[in-house]
C-alpha cells in the first residue's frame, strides 16, 4: 500500500507499470548483450529518421526492415515468462537469441530478395514458404511476450479460420485457404503483416512516439504537473482537477493508459487522498483521466494514425479536430463530478503554501513550445511524418533554454533509445492486427459479419450500435487500443457504416469503446493501476472510473447519430450552440449521478437531471428546447433553494 503522504518513487513506479502493462515488462540487460540490444535501439530510431528525413524504402523493404528491428529486439528485451523474470542481472536464454538471429533474417529477407520476390509474382520457392512460416511464428510469439496473450490469440483464430474456412457454420463458411496460399498472404503481398498497420507503425506512429521521448527528456511530463497546480490546486477538490488537467496534456505524450495512470498518478493520487478523497475515488478520477489522454488531440493514441489510412481520403487533422469537442465534453463531465463530488463531502483546495510559485511555473511556460508546434503543423497541411520531425526539433530547441533540461549528446542518445523501446510492443501489435486484416480481405469475413451485425440487430441502428459497443470493449479488455481498433475498424465499424453512418463518425465510435475498455470492468488495466497507487480496491476502483467517464458511453452515440458533434457540415454559430447545449448536459448528468448540485438531490431530481443532460448533449433542435426548459427548472430550483437557507441563516443570527 502506498503511504498518501509521498509519491511513487520510479522502482515503485516501474513495478506497477510490469504489472499491469506488459509493454513494460522488459529485462535488464548488462554486458554484452546489454550493449547489442542498446545498439539495435538506437539504430532502429536512426533507421527511422533516415527514412522520414529522405524517404521511406519501397513498402515491402521499409516494414520488413522496421519489423526485423522491433522483433528481434523483443526477444532481447521480453523475457518468454513474464512470471519468473528475475530482478537485476538477467541475461537472454538460448532460445532467445536464436529467435533473434531469425528475426534479423526475417528484417533482411524482402531487401535481400527483393528483384525475385517480385518477378515471382506469387509463386512462392520452397525457401520463401520456409521463411514466411517462421514470420508468421515469430510475430506471434513476440506479440504475446510484448502486448499479451488476448490478441495473440485472436490472431491465431483469425489463421485457424483463414485455413478451415469450408467447416465452419452458416454465412461464416469461406472455401479455405490452402497453407500455402496462407503464407504468400501473409509475408509477400502487403495486405497481411505487412498490410496498413505495419506501414503506419513505421511511418508516423513511430515517430511520433520518438516527439514523446523527446518531451520527457526536456522535462515536459514534470511541467504539465506543475502546470496543472498552478491553474486548478486551488479550486475545490483542487488535486482531482489537478490529475484531469495533467493527464489531458500527459496524453500528447503517451500512448498508454496505463503508463499515463502511473506517471501522473503517482503525483495526483496521493495528493488527493491527502485532501480527503477516498482512496477508489482518488485512483478513479486519475484512471478516467489519463484513459481519456489518448482521445485529446492534437495528439491522439496511435491508433488515430491508422484511421486515416483505414478511411482515405482524409487527413489526420481533419481526424483531429472532429474529435476535439467529444474530448472536451469527456473532461468537463470528469472535472464536473469531481467538483460535484468534492462539494458533496465538504472537501477544500490546496492552500497557498501547498501551491508552487506561479510566476516560476511561467517563466516555463516555453516548454508547451513543441506542443503548439504539432497543433501548427498540422493545421498547416504539412505531411504528418515531416510535422513530428519538425516537432522533435523545435522539443530540442526549447531543451537548450534551460541547463537542467538541455540535450547533450548523451541525453539526445538516450531519447533515441527510449523512443524506439516504447515503438517496440506497437510494431508487434500493428503486425498480428495485419494477420486479422488480411484473413478478413481473403475471406471477405468483413462484409460477413457486418451482415450478421445488422441482421442480429435486427437492421436498426442503436441495436447495432450497442453490439459494436460490447465487441469493442470485450476486444479491448486487455490489448492495446492500436490492435483493438484495426479489428473493430474492420469487422464492426463496416456495420455501422452498411446503416448510412459517415465514414468517421463509425471509425471515432470504435475508436472510443476500445480505449475506454481501459476502464471498463472486470478487465480494467488502467483502473487497476490506478487502485494500485492509491492502495484501493481494484475492481470499485473500475466501477467509480466508469461511472467518471459516462460521458464516453454516451457521446459516440450522439456523434453518430448526429455527426454535428464531430464538426461535420456544420457553421460555426451551430458549433457555438452545440457547445453550449452540450457542457450543459454534462453539467446536468453529472449533477444526477453524484447526486449533488448545489445541494444533496432527490433521486427524482436526479433522475431528471440526467434525462434533461441526455436531451441537451443530444444535437437535434426539439430535444435541446425541452432539454433547455428542464435545465432552467432544475437551475432555478437550486438558487431558490440557495436563497431560502440564505434567508434562515440571516433570521437565526
Amino acid at each position: 500500500m502506498v503511504d498518501e503522504n509521498k509519491t511513487l518513487n520510479e522502482e515503485e513506479q516501474q513495478a506497477l507499470l510490469e504489472k499491469y502493462d506488459p509493454e513494460a515488462g522488459t529485462r535488464k540487460l548488462t554486458g554484452i548483450i546489454g550493449w547489442i540490444a542498446f545498439i539495435g535501439l538506437l539504430s532502429f530510431s536512426l533507421f527511422q529518421l533516415y527514412t522520414a528525413i529522405f524517404g521511406v524504402f519501397t513498402a515491402q523493404i521499409q516494414r520488413t526492415i522496421h519489423l526485423g528491428f522491433a522483433l528481434s529486439l523483443i526477444f532481447l528485451l521480453f523475457p518468454a515468462n513474464r512470471k519468473k523474470r528475475q530482478k537485476g542481472k538477467l541475461q537472454i536464454a538460448w532460445y532467445d537469441g536464436i529467435l533473434a538471429l531469425l528475426s534479423v533474417g526475417i528484417g533482411a529477407y524482402w531487401p535481400i530478395n527483393f528483384n525475385d520476390l517480385v518477378m515471382s509474382v506469387g509463386r512462392l520457392s520452397q525457401m520463401d514458404f520456409i521463411v514466411g512460416i517462421i514470420a508468421i511464428l515469430l510475430v506471434l510469439e513476440a506479440t504475446r511476450r510484448a502486448v499479451g496473450l488476448p490478441i495473440t490469440i485472436i490472431a491465431l483464430i483469425f489463421l485457424v479460420y483463414g485455413l478451415y474456412g469450408q467447416y465452419m457454420p452458416g454465412f461464416l463458411a469461406h472455401r479455405g485457404l490452402s497453407l500455402e496460399r496462407l503464407v504468400q498472404t501473409m509475408f509477400f503481398t502487403t495486405e497481411g503483416i505487412l498490410g496498413t498497420p505495419l506501414a503506419v507503425s513505421s511511418t508516423f506512429i513511430f515517430l511520433f512516439l520518438l516527439f514523446g521521448a523527446f518531451l520527457v527528456r526536456t522535462g515536459v511530463g514534470q511541467y504539465f504537473n506543475d502546470l496543472a497546480v498552478s491553474i486548478a490546486g486551488r479550486r475545490t477538490g483542487g488535486p482531482a482537477k489537478v490529475a484531469i488537467f495533467s493527464s489531458a496534456l500527459q496524453g500528447t505524450i503517451s500512448g498508454s493508459s496505463v503508463a499515463n495512470v502511473v506517471t501522473s498518478g503517482s503525483f495526483t493520487i496521493p495528493m488527493m487522498k491527502k485532501l480527503g478523497y477516498k482512496k477508489e475515488f482518488a485512483g478513479a478520477v486519475e484512471a478516467a483521466a489519463s484513459t481519456g489522454g489518448q482521445l485529446m488531440p492534437p495528439i491522439m493514441g496511435a491508433a488515430a494514425f491508422l484511421m486515416v489510412e483505414f478511411i482515405g481520403g482524409i487527413t489526420y487533422w481533419e481526424i483531429a479536430k472532429a474529435a476535439a469537442i467529444p474530448a472536451v465534453l469527456y473532461f468537463a463531465g470528469i472535472w464536473i463530478m469531481t467538483h460535484f463530488e468534492a462539494k458533496r463531502i465538504g472537501l477544500r483546495g490546496l492552500t497557498k503554501e501547498e501551491m508552487p510559485d506561479r510566476k516560476e511555473v511561467l517563466k516555463k511556460i516555453y516548454l508547451l513550445l513543441p506542443i503548439i508546434a504539432v497543433i501548427v503543423l498540422l493545421m498547416s497541411g504539412i505531411i504528418v511524418t515531416h510535422a513530428a520531425l519538425y516537432a522533435i526539433l523545435v522539443a530540442i530547441i526549447v531543451g537548450l533554454f534551460n541547463k537542467a533540461t538541455r540535450m547533450g549528446p548523451k541525453q539526445f542518445v538516450l531519447a533515441l533509445v527510449d523512443g524506439a523501446r516504447s515503438a517496440l510492443g506497437v510494431a508487434a501489435a500493428t503486425a498480428a492486427a495485419g494477420i486479422i486484416v488480411g484473413i478478413v480481405t481473403k475471406t471477405g469475413l468483413g462484409l460477413k459479419l457486418a451482415n450478421g451485425l445488422i441482421d442480429l440487430a435486427g437492421g436498426y441502428l442503436i441495436p447495432t450500435l450497442m453490439l459494436t459497443m460490447l465487441a469493442a470493449i470485450v476486444l479491448g479488455m486487455g490489448s492495446p487500443t492500436t490492435a483493438n481498433y484495426v479489428i473493430t475498424s474492420t469487422i464492426a465499424a463496416p456495420a455501422i457504416i452498411l446503416l448510412g453512418v459517415p465514414d468517421l463518425s463509425a471509425h471515432l465510435f470504435v475508436f472510443y469503446f476500445g480505449i475506454i475498455a481501459d476502464i471498463t470492468p472486470p478487465v480494467a488495466l488502467a483502473a487497476f493501476a490506478a487502485a494500485g497507487v492509491a492502495g484501493g480496491e481494484p475492481l470499485k476502483t473500475g466501477v467509480n472510473s466508469a461511472k467518471l467517464a459516462i460521458a464516453a458511453f454516451i457521446i459516440p452515440y450522439i456523434f453518430v447519430l448526429s455527426p454535428e458533434l464531430l464538426m461535420i457540415d456544420t457553421t460555426w454559430y451551430e458549433l457555438v450552440w452545440v457547445l453550449i447545449t452540450a457542457v450543459s448536459g454534462m453539467l446536468a448528468i453529472g449533477a444526477g449521478i453524484i447526486g449533488y448540485w448545489m445541494r444533496k438531490l432527490h433521486w427524482i431530481e436526479r433522475i431528471v437531471a440526467l434525462v434533461t443532460g441526455l436531451l441537451l448533449i443530444y444535437p437535434e433542435g426539439i430535444s435541446d428546447i425541452t432539454g433547455i426548459i428542464a435545465f432552467a427548472a432544475l437551475l432555478a430550483l437550486q438558487f431558490i433553494w440557495k436563497r431560502d437557507k440564505g434567508n434562515t441563516l440571516k433570521v437565526s443570527n
